[in-house]
């Protein structure tokens, strides 16, 4: 049987390919876990560098499975359990969001619902011009999960958060890149070559530093004060500035040439 989830990993840039291309990446419980645990291992392998997410068969990922909610999949559990168990699948988004090392979401064809909600926990979105972007939680009787509220309320504020949630409009790539909901719009013949050449400058970078930046940025993001920023901006700079990688960009800029970076 076929993997729903695909890894490569080739330079320091690991591949993550959600694979249900029939179901058009539709996440069952199988590709959930797998997600959560391939985000996790990642977030801790210094082997990775930076990490690209993606779809097979043409589409991201649609979100649930709605034909088997259709089913009644899950429904008999009791509801403390079930609560528990999407939790814990969740943290995919979290691992993606907050691992010390970048995340891309490539997308092409669908991204809806929790398909949405893993891309915008990614650190950049790459997307097709002629791709589809929705909420979808509203048209089906859901409130949302995996992140999304959280993700699009930072990213564009709680008006246009409330906008795409209760209205769920269908966005083009292009449409979501002009509101600054995706980082690039490309086309999608495109698409794969221009988001691994984006994520793998990224794994050829210098990765502890990249790591501190997310650190800077998260804390930004809890809503702390400016003498805590400055605080882990003092911090993480003074670390960077330990590196190796800081070594040889600064001799790279004295020689006039491009730094080898090793992520160390």
């Amino acid at each position: 049987m076929t993997d729903v989830l695909k890894r490569e990993l080739k330079d320091g840039l690991l591949v993550l390919t959600m694979n249900r291309p029939k179901r058009k990446n539709a996440l069952n419980p199988d590709l959930t876990l797998a997600l959560r645990d391939a985000t996790a291992a990642a977030a801790m392998d210094p082997e990775v560098r930076a990490v690209l997410l993606t779809g097979a068969g043409g589409a991201f990922c649609v979100g649930g499975d709605v034909k088997a909610m259709n089913e009644g999949q899950g429904r008999d559990a009791p509801v403390g359990e079930r609560m528990h168990a999407l939790r814990d699948r969740m943290n995919a988004s979290r691992y993606l969001h907050e691992m010390e090392k970048p995340t891309i979401a490539a997308i092409e064809g669908a991204a809806a619902g929790a398909g949405l909600s893993l891309a915008l926990a990614c650190d950049f979105r790459i997307c097709a011009e002629d791709a589809k972007i929705t909420t979808a939680f509203a048209k089906v009787g859901l409130s949302g999960d995996y992140g999304g509220t959280f993700f699009l309320t930072h990213l564009l504020g709680a008006a246009k958060a409330r906008e795409l949630y209760l209205l769920s409009p269908v966005l083009s790539g292009a449409e979501a890149a002009q509101m600054g909901l995706v980082t690039r719009a490309v086309p999608a013949a495109a698409l794969m070559q221009e988001a691994t050449a984006f994520a793998a400058r990224l794994a050829a970078g210098p990765t502890l530093t990249y790591g501190r930046v997310k650190r800077n940025i998260a804390a930004a993001e809890a809503g702390g004060s400016l003498g805590e920023c400055f605080d882990e901006e003092a911090r993480n700079h003074t670390l960077s500035a330990q590196t190796h990688d800081h070594r040889e960009a600064a001799a790279a800029f004295v020689e006039k040439r491009a730094p080898a970076f090793t992520g160390t």
